[in-house]
């Protein structure tokens, strides 16, 4: 059995699943959120907890089944409690301006970058320190990937750290040029 796959999913208070076929459904007081079963595993909700089960003892039902339990978890968890990322603009004149869903960022190119996220994202940019930006929603996948993309459009350097990283990410730092030996 996996280890992860056998445990229950304890559902709080306020929070509904519903199993419809090959669909598993979970609605919460920050939203609903659906995702589509695979038919190796069987999911059923019993005594306020889901129980996710496999069909057989193949290798992709196996590897499903730890997956399935993680993923419904973090839609209990999402439409509960909800997900954020942290990141942080460093760099002498880079700027960011958010608005809901949408941030432009000046970044030292010659033009501004606008990049529209997902309509259930929202970025704050932090009242104090205007480069640190919190990503918001209640998909953890897409909280990541609107993170992931922010970052690559300038990824942090080696030498001085400039670009944007992720709070509490460690950038490892380069030494540079050294003086030539005579």
């Amino acid at each position: 059995m996996s280890r992860i796959g056998k445990q229950p999913v304890e559902i709080p208070t306020g929070v509904t699943v519903e199993v419809n076929g090959a669909e598993v459904t979970v609605r919460g007081s920050k939203g609903e959120l659906k995702q589509a079963l695979t038919p190796n595993v069987k999911v059923e909700v019993k005594d306020n907890q889901v129980l996710i089960t496999r069909i057989d003892e193949s290798k992709e039902s196996r590897s499903l089944h730890g997956l399935t339990r993680s993923l419904i978890a973090n839609m209990v968890s999402g439409v509960s409690n909800g997900f954020e990322k942290q990141i942080e603009i460093v760099g002498v004149g880079y700027r960011a301006q958010t608005n809901k869903n949408k941030i432009t960022l000046n970044l030292g190119f010659s033009h501004p970058i606008e990049y529209v996220a997902d309509k259930q994202i929202e970025m704050i940019q932090d009242e104090k320190n205007k480069n640190l930006i919190t990503i918001k929603g209640i998909d953890k996948q897409v909280v990541g990937e609107t993170a992931a993309k922010i970052r690559s459009f300038r990824k942090p350097e080696p030498y001085k750290g400039k670009g944007i990283k992720y709070v509490g990410e460690h950038i490892v730092r380069k030494a540079g040029k050294s003086a030539g030996s005579k």
